[in-house]
């Protein structure tokens, strides 16, 4: 049944991590990556394996280049996974015994839950939240939401049980890089979106000053990262550092406005 799945994966200099992504793959008859021009190791992996499909698109959003991949699918579900993701045994297991159980007749997605690993090690817990990675491709499609995209499914979502590990190995610059244009255009939206239609959290990072201390102390103490070693204490930097990046692009565009 698992050949009625396949993967989608979108890459850009991704040679730290697609490996390690693909060695979990094997089970699928075909996998299409969008590239997005690689210059580094990337394609030379990919082409390592025959059932990998590559598609070169100029990046524009990432919203249109999850689009773009599910226009090359025709299988009936679709995993969409980043480069950095990696499955366990648990998950291939739990997603064929989903898929082929008659009640996933009724639904037509499912979240997965991650785990986070720094440096190879696996953290007691993340801000990563749920994601729908596994959905019908006839009933789907990406649409933006501030600095990243959301997946809509016309109809009923379910969730999987089994993580999937989220271990991103390239350098921190890289991360500098992309922080800065997601944080620029999540300031925006938080700038452009009335507070009535704003959660909590985004509120709070409205204000700029109080996010940061609590996003430090909510993955240190509440999550318990401070036993996680210096792993804990890189992720909780590298999340406080993220709010302070956004407050600080908050008060540039308030300032030209």
């Amino acid at each position: 049944m698992l050949e009625q799945i396949t993967p989608l994966i979108l890459t850009y200099n991704e040679s730290p991590n697609i490996g390690r992504t693909l060695e979990r793959l094997t089970w699928a008859k075909r996998i299409v990556v969008i590239d997005s021009f690689s210059d580094d190791e990337t394609l030379e992996i990919l082409n390592n394996y025959p059932q990998v499909q590559v598609l070169q698109r100029r990046f524009d959003t990432h919203t249109d280049q999850w689009n773009y991949g599910l226009e090359q699918i025709n299988s009936e579900w679709v995993l969409s996974l980043d480069a950095d993701y990696v499955l366990t045994e648990e998950f291939i297991k739990e997603i064929q015994s989903t898929i082929e159980n008659p009640e996933s007749e009724f639904l037509d997605g499912y979240f997965a839950q991650f785990r986070y690993y720094v440096f190879g090690k696996p953290l007691r817990s993340t801000l990563l939240p749920p994601r729908q990675v596994l959905f019908r491709q006839k009933k789907s499609i990406y649409i933006d939401d501030g600095h990243t995209q959301l997946l809509q499914v016309n109809g009923k979502s379910g969730n999987l049980q089994a993580h999937i590990n989220h271990d991103d190995r390239k350098p921190l610059s890289r991360w500098l890089q992309s922080q800065d244009r997601y944080l620029l255009i999540e300031a925006q939206k938080l700038l452009t979106t009335p507070n009535s239609k704003l959660s909590f959290g985004d509120r709070l990072r409205k204000q700029k000053v109080i996010a940061p201390i609590v996003i430090l102390v909510y993955c240190l103490i509440l999550k318990g990262g401070i036993l996680d070693g210096w792993a804990g204490w890189y992720y909780a930097w590298q999340r406080t550092l993220a709010e302070i990046l956004l407050a600080i692009r908050l008060i540039e565009l308030e300032r030209h406005k």
